[in-house]
């Protein structure tokens, strides 16, 4: 529902008697379709850590599981704590095409083999386009981190990912 109409059925419920309570059942309708871009409302955020040379960095992390989540991503978000990211999980190792369509927010993207391992990065991608962003050898998995975590915190390929995903954490 849009705002607009969301508008339109309050002024009618003030029209019709029915006031108050039309409008607030507008509202609880609307009202999440409203603030799906501000965040991850309601998600289930856990913990992994990257083991990188200079130590283990701790991320929240969301899951994208299914392929509805996986089609979704970060897509929408205006933006992501500096500490939080997403991770994908493709369930076998496979080559991984991803891009930025409708995503506002630059990112960086590990690419994770099935021991943990970091295979590849893509460091500092370009917002809303739809170019392809290749992981170059198979992959189970990928985390979008914030761009300029790689650099800022020096994860490097070969570095490790411990989660629960690759039978750690």
């Amino acid at each position: 529902m849009s705002v607009a109409r969301t508008a339109t059925a309050f002024r009618a419920a003030g029209r019709q008697g029915r006031g108050l309570g039309l409008a607030l059942a507008a509202l609880l309708i609307a009202g999440p379709l409203l603030f799906t871009s501000l965040g991850p409302a309601g998600a289930n955020v856990e913990q992994l850590t990257i083991v990188t040379k200079a130590g283990p960095l701790g991320v929240e992390i969301e899951m994208a599981v299914t392929p509805a989540q996986r089609s979704k991503g970060l897509m929408y978000r205006t933006e992501l704590a500096p500490n939080a990211g997403m991770l994908f999980d493709f369930g076998v190792e496979q080559p991984i095409y991803m891009w930025m369509k409708n995503t506002y927010i630059p990112l960086d993207m590990l690419f994770i083999r099935s021991d943990g391992r970091i295979a590849s990065i893509a460091t500092d991608t370009v917002p809303l386009s739809t170019a392809t962003i290749s992981s170059g050898v198979p992959v189970k998995a990928v985390l979008e981190l914030p761009a300029g975590t790689v650099r800022a915190k020096g994860i490097a390929v070969g570095d490790r990912i411990e989660h629960r995903l690759f039978g750690g954490g």
